[in-house]
């Protein structure tokens, strides 16, 4: 796991080696072990590097054997040592053990499509001095980062946003087009960003600059399948195959020359995980859990229980309101974009425990996206169901009547309206109601008109991305659910795993994204994934003989953060009053009178407007951190404490 950036000069472009130095100093803590750079003239290569296989040998830019091609690359190529063998073969000879040669040597081999043989996660760049171009790779899944700029003088590429935008030609300005999807998401799922003009390249897709024309062309080379019709075997068939493929993902990712551990949450994912790297290393396991001090929303009790089952080597962190908030500014400033999910800083205490014992962590992400493990799947299924059926029955005023009063209704309580408004009867009949507005969405597609206070903003459609994956399949409804999860919320999940472990310097893998375990799991028949209102069957059958059955079978909590509580408490206030700023970035967009409403409600407990205060929190501190010049104003903290930092747990 590293750290990369670059940039190839076009024309009248005065960019220099001190500005990649610059480059790679912001994104330090991604590779604190070596930095490295390379250039031509036109090419600048940077290389920070965290050192995991080959430990003494993989230092970057690396070089073919004539020195007319080199690469910088972050991640691991898991499949490196199968593919070598042929490469040797055809001719190419090797200096190191490490998969960076690996690459390098396949794309001298079969070009661009040398991706096609990469089983891992990975994003590079390739620089072709003879031919003058750049070639440019992100992994299929996502899991690993890369943000690219491009004008007719300049194209540079880095891990993290950050880095941009230390090179002078580059300012950090709002993309206001995408703050109608940040709003209703917390993200942008398209390849834009929040950073006018830098762009994400997607998931699976490759990028050719040519640097003698400025031409840039970008191809997708996979995706996730789409299954035609389901194929013929029995359960136990089905359930015996995931079984030996999850062993198989894991078994691939403990490959690592330095020491290696697993995030445990204790729910059925990790702990599978953790239980199968327990049998397949001689080695003691080391665990690591986080919660917080309201013990309703902290899960260390479950991760401990599986830890004391399986007989790993486990350590814990508790984090508090002073911690979380106080933590809050510098890590938006390591995701470089507003934090979607409050769980972000979480991982963040948990990955810096880890980095105290570990440089390699697995972790469980992916399964729920893959197996239909989130709740929302099964409601959406049923309120589609129960929706055409009262569509039926009920004319379509009548249907807007009741509506609207269980939104207005002062006779039922703020709990009452919040339950049926997740209903068919609270909402309309569209996939953007019942499901994005429903599930997703802090603020749904009729707020942004009183809230955001451009016109031209307000009428941009924050849902066209998501809607475009999900009308892109034609199979089952949960099909159509579960693609349009895998393209756009689960690329951003692995950005802030991505984010959170490398800026405490560790490396996480991800087993259950393996490639072909993800095509594996495109085939898996519906009725094996959810079954008797209950997700991921196929895998908790898969893993039964693993754990104790109170653990796989246990209801899914969802890494809660008990954010609601804390926006209750006094502490909070300060919050409330960078909220209400008006020398601040919302004041330009945002109708401050209608967010001192949402303040109030929130305060009179009359509503509970969590997601939607931190989701503007976010907004306003990237604002300060990123566009405005006070993110000094931020560093020591948002709530005027001084608390000691959250503690490991003997």
């Amino acid at each position: 796991m590293c750290g990369i950036a670059g940039f190839v000069k076009l024309k009248h472009c005065s960019a220099s080696a001190g500005d990649l130095r610059r480059m790679m100093n912001t994104i330090t803590h991604r590779g604190p072990d070596a930095y490295g750079f390379r250039e031509d003239g036109c090419a600048f290569l940077g290389h920070r590097r965290l050192s995991i296989i080959d430990v003494a040998g993989g230092q970057q830019p690396m070089f073919n054997e004539s020195g007319s091609m080199w690469i910088t690359y972050n991640g691991e190529i898991f499949n490196h040592a199968s593919l070598r063998p042929n490469l040797e073969n055809a001719g190419h000879r090797y200096t190191t053990r490490c998969d960076t040669e690996t690459i390098i040597h396949a794309y001298e081999e079969y070009g661009r499509a040398c991706v096609e043989r990469f089983r891992g996660m990975f994003s590079f760049a390739i620089w072709d001095a003879e031919r003058r171009t750049l070639f440019c790779v992100r992994d299929r899944l996502g899991i690993k980062p890369f943000y690219y700029f491009a004008n007719d003088r300049i194209f540079t590429f880095a891990s993290e946003i950050k880095a941009l935008l230390s090179l002078p030609d580059i300012r950090a300005e709002l993309d206001e087009t995408s703050l109608p999807e940040y709003l209703l998401f917390g993200y942008v799922s398209s390849e834009s960003t929040l950073f006018r003009g830098i762009r994400k390249l997607m998931p699976g897709h490759t990028l050719l600059l040519d640097a003698n024309t400025g031409r840039i062309d970008i191809q997708r080379y996979w995706d996730v399948p789409e299954t035609a019709k389901w194929e013929q075997q029995t359960d136990e068939e089905w359930i015996r195959e995931c079984r030996e493929r999850l062993e198989e993902t894991v078994r691939m990712r403990l490959m690592s020359d330095v020491p290696l551990g697993m995030f445990l949450s204790g729910g059925v994912d990790s702990s599978a995980i953790a239980a199968l790297m327990k049998r397949l290393r001689s080695e003691p396991v080391k665990t690591f859990a986080v919660g917080y001090k309201e013990d309703s929303y902290s899960e260390l009790s479950y991760a401990r229980h599986v830890s004391e089952a399986i007989g790993t080597d486990h350590h814990e962190v508790v984090v508090g309101m002073d911690n979380f908030f106080n933590s809050l500014p510098r890590l938006i400033w390591h995701e470089d974009e507003p934090i979607s999910w409050p769980s972000s800083v979480s991982l963040y205490f948990v990955s810096r425990l880890a980095s105290e014992h570990v440089k390699v962590v697995l972790t469980g992400e992916g399964s729920d996206e893959l197996f239909a493990g989130y709740h929302r799947y099964q409601h959406y299924l049923s309120n589609r169901r129960w929706a055409d059926r009262y569509a039926t029955i009920m004319p379509a005023l009548l249907r807007s009547r009741i509506r609207s009063s269980i939104q207005d209704s002062g006779l039922l309580s703020a709990n009452i309206r919040r339950k049926l408004q997740h209903t068919f009867l609270g909402r309309e009949n569209s996939v953007e109601s019942l499901h994005l507005d429903n599930f997703y969405g802090a603020f749904c597609a009729a707020e942004p008109q009183p809230m955001v206070t451009d016109p031209v903003l307000a009428a941009e459609n924050p849902y066209a991305t998501y809607l475009g994956y999900w009308n892109s399949r034609h199979g089952s409804v949960l099909s159509q659910m579960l693609y349009a999860d895998q393209k756009t919320y689960l690329v951003e999940l692995l950005m802030k795993q991505d984010q959170m472990s490398m800026a405490a310097s560790i490396e996480s893998r991800v087993p259950f994204l393996d490639h072909p375990f993800v095509e594996f799991a495109a085939r898996v028949p519906n009725h094996l994934k959810i079954r008797n209102g209950s997700g991921k069957y196929i895998v908790k059958r898969a893993v039964e003989d693993l754990l104790p059955h109170e653990i796989i079978y246990r209801q899914k909590m969802g890494f809660p953060t008990p954010i609601r509580d804390w926006l209750l408490d006094e502490r909070a206030e300060p919050l409330f009053a960078l909220l209400l700023d008006r020398k601040r970035l919302l004041a330009e967009y945002v109708s401050l009178e209608f967010v001192e409403d949402l303040i109030e409600r929130q305060r009179s407990r009359t509503e509970d407007a969590t997601d939607r205060l931190w989701r503007l929190l976010n907004l306003q501190l990237w604002g300060d951190i990123f566009l405005t010049g006070r993110s000094e104003e931020h560093w020591d903290g948002l709530l005027h404490t001084r608390t000691a930092q959250p503690q490991p747990v003997a």
